[in-house]
């Protein structure tokens, strides 16, 4: 992960990760990395903390059970403690399709926030279709939508629709961190 702590948006400070979630070919890592180069965060794609027996299970077309997936974000769920611990910050592009995976990777946590990239299935499977060199075979997307839980309103995602560009994703994002971070400081009397 490349490293920069720098906070370029205030509404941001309160948060130390985010992870950007939602099904293969949703554009998670390309956000998310942009979203990390906006913030000035770190950026860590997901997908490189599975273990090999995943990767190798994917690439032959098998979908990850939940007995695959748990040491997967459990990795995931003990960078993001090391980062936040440190007073660093990341975005991670993570699928995070249910809300076990999430609850493992957020563990209650108030600093780490979920942005849920949302698309329908045909446009998700034009963009796999024009995809080379990943892993994730397109005829896994009717099987990741099967196991697909939007984020609950009480994991407070940030819900962005894909149709939009990658800036204006991004914009989108930023603005929402800032006005929920106006909206927390005027609730606590604005304390910071």
């Amino acid at each position: 992960m490349a490293s920069n702590t720098h906070n370029a948006v205030s509404g941001a400070a309160a948060t130390c990760a985010l992870i950007v979630m939602g099904v293969s070919g949703a554009g998670k890592s390309t956000v998310a990395a942009a979203l990390a180069r906006r913030l000035c965060w770190r950026y860590a794609d997901g997908d490189t903390f599975h273990p090999a027996s995943n990767v190798a299970k994917m690439r032959a077309g098998q979908p990850l059970n939940d007995d695959d997936r748990r040491p997967w974000l459990q990795a995931i769920a003990d960078e993001i403690d090391r980062v936040c611990g440190a007073g660093d910050h990341a975005v991670i592009a993570c699928s995070a399709l249910k809300r076990a995976y999430r609850d493992i990777l957020v563990h209650r946590r108030h600093d780490v926030r979920i942005v849920f990239l949302s698309g329908t299935q045909p446009l998700i499977a034009s963009r796999l279709a024009r995809r080379k060199g990943h892993f994730m075979p397109p005829d896994l997307l009717a099987s990741q939508f099967r196991t697909l839980e939007p984020p609950a309103d009480d994991e407070h995602p940030i819900t962005i629709s894909i149709e939009a560009g990658v800036d204006a994703i991004v914009d989108t994002i930023v603005q929402q961190l800032n006005r929920d971070a106006a909206a927390s400081g005027a609730s606590q009397g604005g304390r910071p």
